[in-house]
């Protein structure tokens, strides 16, 4: 999928965000993580600054629609994304699996043969296993939501 004329995608790290950058991926956050989905935990987390963050913004309407942010350690050969966020307004446009591509395809540049982790809430486990994650955990209860641990492993083409 490509993206639309009006929408831009980049990477970012947290110091090359703008103030704008910043204050949208929070907001939108907040917005879907804490008010839409009634889970109050401590988003601005501390992590937000060795991550690097894809943003997907609607240029004409001057919004952000969505974000991801990854964290590699190349160490360990593996890599994590997480804080997958889509504005409702992007929601049933695929710009989901455009991110989490996007994603898979940062860490595998960054860290070639990383496992890719993540933390899915529980509803989403069937579109991540589409993206050649494995469940490798029990449901569990995280900040009020289920979700499940999934790996994908450097094999997965």
């Amino acid at each position: 999928m490509s993206l639309p004329a009006n929408l831009t995608a980049r990477w970012a790290t947290f110091d090359e965000l703008s103030l704008n950058d910043l204050y949208g991926v929070l907001k939108l956050r907040q917005d879907i993580f804490i008010l839409e989905q009634a889970s109050f935990y401590a988003d601005i987390d501390g992590k937000d600054q060795t991550a690097l963050h894809y943003l997907i913004k609607d240029e004409e309407a001057g919004t952000l629609l969505g974000a991801i942010r990854l964290f590699t350690e190349p160490q360990q050969g593996r890599a994590r994304i997480g804080r997958v966020v889509i504005a409702k307004a992007g929601r049933g446009s695929g710009l989901g699996r455009l991110m989490m591509q996007a994603g898979i395809d940062k860490a595998e540049a960054l860290v070639p043969g990383c496992e890719i982790h993540v933390s899915a809430q529980a509803y989403l486990e069937a579109f991540y296993g589409s993206l050649g994650f494995a469940t490798v955990s029990e449901e569990y209860i995280e900040d009020g939501i289920l979700h499940v641990d999934m790996i994908r492993s450097a094999n997965v083409n």
